[in-house]
């Protein structure tokens, strides 16, 4: 089983639950040069949705949303897995975490139907430095 695992940062941001709030954002970051590892929009409440931002490159992001008036909560850690498609792929990243004592406090995840997925694990910040080490990274 193939797989790599790095660290990547990401950043909320918070809109309106309206048509087009998603979109605009993604305009925004596309044409600031932003390249996204991962994008999930998810509602908190009847007026709001919140986006989650996982950049290529933080530190740009961070400056350019500052220009443009971007509010930002982050950067935040989080495990990007890349890999293989194989049935229980994920089971031995979440056995060495559970051994180490690292809570997953949430995932998400993707196949893109030609034999290849994409995973992003959140940890706790202070269970970060020993997830990595759990993991190799």
């Amino acid at each position: 089983m193939a797989f790599k695992i790095r660290r990547i940062d990401y950043f909320y941001t918070t809109v309106k639950d309206e048509p087009g709030e998603g979109y605009k954002l993604l305009s925004v970051l596309a044409d600031l040069g932003i390249n996204l590892l991962s994008f999930t929009a998810i509602p908190i409440g009847p007026e709001h949705t919140q986006l989650t931002i996982f950049p290529e490159d933080a530190a740009k992001l961070e400056d350019e949303a500052k220009k443009v008036g971007i509010a930002l909560d982050g950067p935040h850690p989080a495990l990007l897995v890349q890999g293989d498609d194989e049935l229980g792929a994920l089971a031995g990243i979440h056995a060495k975490l559970y051994d180490e004592g690292v809570n997953v406090f949430a995932s998400s995840g993707v196949a893109d139907g030609k034999g290849n997925y994409g995973y992003v694990l959140y940890v706790r910040a202070d269970d970060f430095d020993r997830a990595a080490s759990a993991l190799n990274i």
